[in-house]
């Protein structure tokens, strides 16, 4: 897998001097290290070996000659190349599989047994129903001697969805419409999907006993919770379904969810329906989950090759959380204290910030997380020489645009003045990918077929 920025030269030539044009050039090469850092095919041949008919991950071994067969399922941005990457390494051995994938890139993944299923994210279609059907009659066809192998990454949630019986596809979309931009985490999304599904939180694993099930994931989930990545279909569910009433209550949207919703989560807070499999379910004794890769991966493969720039350096967290603007506000004080007092390095300076933000959503724009971290710090760093902010998701879709993230500098904010554009307007308005659009701010990478959150490089020279 290989990932370029693909108007990496008209962001070059938006610099209104030679010193920033060599501190955006060392931004975008970060970013781009950072996510073939998480190139899924990698991170498979790395951590899954055979030899001698053994399959070790991670040091555990598994004796292949021991399973009668071999079954590959799973979803996920990322899923499409580790179903490339385990059919290399399983070669013959797998009876069959299917893997879900984002709609539009199914042509990108090259597997002969394994097959390739399209839905939709971030919100599930018919598809996203279709593609987990197709997974748990599979998993159900297995037996206690056979082995199943999960590929799961971020955007499972959606490329997988399996509604409860008593709830429809079209209300568990309007929920995780309302979920999206009302500020909540992904953990408390996902904490509310999994209490409206038969698939995730842990219902994958439920339904695969009494075979093995060995479940590889990609982390995209700050401190890499288990049940909370692509909602947990292989883990025990630590939520309960008063958790989930809280959290649709907690951002004053109870009242505009479905009145199925409603219904279903209060009776399974009365008891009346059973809760999602929780860590004493047998059907976890058979189940082993590994992590491959997450984020801290690829901010530190940033922080490499902001080193090889010669920059002095800082990881400074991979938990970055909360509202977009407002890490953009951190980002760009981090910058004036380093011209001003050179901490908490000296210049030449590389910051790595890695994490997930969120946007509340009051206007009535389009833009994503990393699009609003970069135009809320834009607004601070204006008429700063040497200082570069860009902000990218790693998988290539920033929110519901077609952009990766967008990048400024300290001429951002009087170029923008020139071309009539409001900042703060646009900020208000939730409009990020409007304003950088017009700038020729965006960074486009198209989906990258990796999935570990967000990260933002600031150099300042």
């Amino acid at each position: 897998m290989i990932v370029r920025i693909r108007n990496r030269e008209e962001i070059l030539a938006n610099a209104e001097s030679p010193q920033d044009r060599r501190a955006r050039e060392i931004a975008l090469d970060a970013i781009e290290r950072a996510i073939a850092s998480v190139d899924p095919k990698n991170l498979i041949y790395s951590k899954v070996k055979v030899d001698d008919g053994k399959m070790i991950i991670d040091g555990k071994v598994f004796d292949l000659r021991s399973f009668r067969r071999i079954f590959v399922i799973g979803g996920g941005k990322a899923s499409g190349y580790m179903a490339e990457a385990i059919e290399t390494i399983l070669r013959d051995r797998i009876e069959s599989g299917i893997v879900v994938v984002p709609k539009g890139t199914s042509e990108k993944f090259k597997t002969r047994v394994i097959k390739i299923h399209e839905a939709s994210h971030p919100v599930p279609d018919e598809s996203s129903v279709e593609g987990a059907r197709r997974i748990t009659e599979v998993v159900e066809a297995a037996g206690e001697d056979d082995l199943i192998i999960c590929l799961i990454s971020g955007g499972g949630s959606s490329l997988m969805a399996y509604p409860r019986n008593e709830i429809s596809l079209e209300d568990k979309r309007k929920v995780t419409e309302i979920l999206l931009k009302c500020g909540a985490t992904i953990k408390e999304i996902n904490a509310v999907r999994k209490h409206l599904s038969k698939f995730k939180g842990g219902h994958l694993a439920k339904s695969a006993y009494p075979a093995t099930l060995i479940s590889l994931l990609l982390s995209d989930v700050i401190g890499d919770p288990l049940d909370v990545i692509a909602s947990g279909p292989t883990v025990p569910d630590t939520t309960t379904f008063t958790d989930a009433i809280n959290i649709l209550k907690k951002y004053n949207v109870w009242d505009a969810v479905p009145r199925a919703v409603k219904e279903l989560l209060l009776s399974g807070e009365k008891g009346l329906i059973k809760e999602t499999p929780k860590s004493d379910d047998p059907c976890f004794e058979k189940v082993h989950n590994f992590i491959i890769g997450n984020n801290r991966d690829a901010c530190i493969s940033a922080v490499n090759e902001l080193k090889r720039a010669g920059l002095n350096t800082l990881l400074l967290t991979s938990y970055a959380e909360g509202e977009a603007r407002h890490i953009g506000l951190i980002v760009s004080a981090i910058a004036r204290e380093i011209l001003s007092s050179e901490n908490p390095v000296k210049r030449p300076a590389g910051i790595v910030i890695g994490g997930e933000s969120t946007v509340t959503v009051t206007g009535k724009g389009i833009g994503g997380r990393n699009q609003e971290i970069s135009l809320s710090s834009a607004l601070s760093i204006s008429g700063l020489k040497g200082v570069v902010i860009a902000s990218a998701s790693t998988d290539g879709i920033d929110g519901p645009t077609d952009a990766a993230g967008a990048i400024v500098d300290g001429s951002t904010i009087p170029r923008s003045k020139k071309l009539g554009l409001n900042a703060e307007e646009y900020l208000r308005n939730n409009d990020s990918y409007s304003f950088f659009r017009e700038l020729g701010d965006l960074i486009y990478t198209g989906p990258t077929g990796t999935n570990v959150n967000d990260i933002t490089i600031l150099v300042v020279l």
